[in-house]
């Protein structure tokens, strides 16, 4: 295979990978809210959505997740020097911040399907956004890959941020009326 194939496939699975997370801690909200329910729908809606969860972390988001890093890791062997530039050492701690989100993801994941929640669904809704940030993040590191955008891209990620944040709490008080 040649550097581009693998690097689209690098694309593909980062793709596959974040829609996972983000539909997986979507469900988590949705979960954790069906225990708030009458208990026949409770009972109901638990069940399910401990199925769906099940197959989109086994089926889809872990596959995608080491997949990833198995291309992610041809990708920097191929091409070594990608490690002595500044912006990748950042993405890559962003990748670090990313698997970390994953793995945290996964416990939360662990705890519902033992029915013992872990976050409020305010909390997983905030938490939902933290991929997003690493994502934005990322993206912006690859595409501009110098330290003059970078300083832009920081105060970017944190106005960004901030306005999620933001967006949160306006959904929250529109949900309370």
């Amino acid at each position: 295979m040649d550097y581009l194939t693998i690097k689209a496939l690098h694309i593909i699975f980062i793709v596959t990978w974040f829609s996972g997370l983000f539909y997986m801690v979507r469900l988590l909200v949705y979960h954790t809210e069906a225990y708030e329910k009458a208990e026949a729908e409770r009972a109901v809606l638990i069940h399910q959505y401990k199925l769906m969860e099940k197959r989109l972390w086994y089926g889809i988001t872990w596959p995608s997740a080491i997949l990833t890093l198995f291309v992610a890791s041809a990708l920097l062997w191929i091409n070594p020097v990608l490690l002595t530039q500044g912006w990748m050492h950042i993405k890559l701690t962003f990748v670090i911040a990313l698997y970390a989100y994953h793995f945290y993801t996964h416990r939360l994941f662990a705890g519902l399907q033992k029915d013992r929640p872990g976050l409020t669904a305010m909390q997983l809704r905030i938490y939902n956004e933290v991929a997003t940030i690493i994502l934005v993040a990322v993206v912006f590191l690859v595409v501009l890959k110098d330290s003059i955008h970078w300083v832009w891209g920081v105060a970017g990620i944190i106005v960004f941020a901030l306005l999620l944040m933001l967006a949160i709490r306006l959904y929250k008080k529109s949900r309370e009326r």
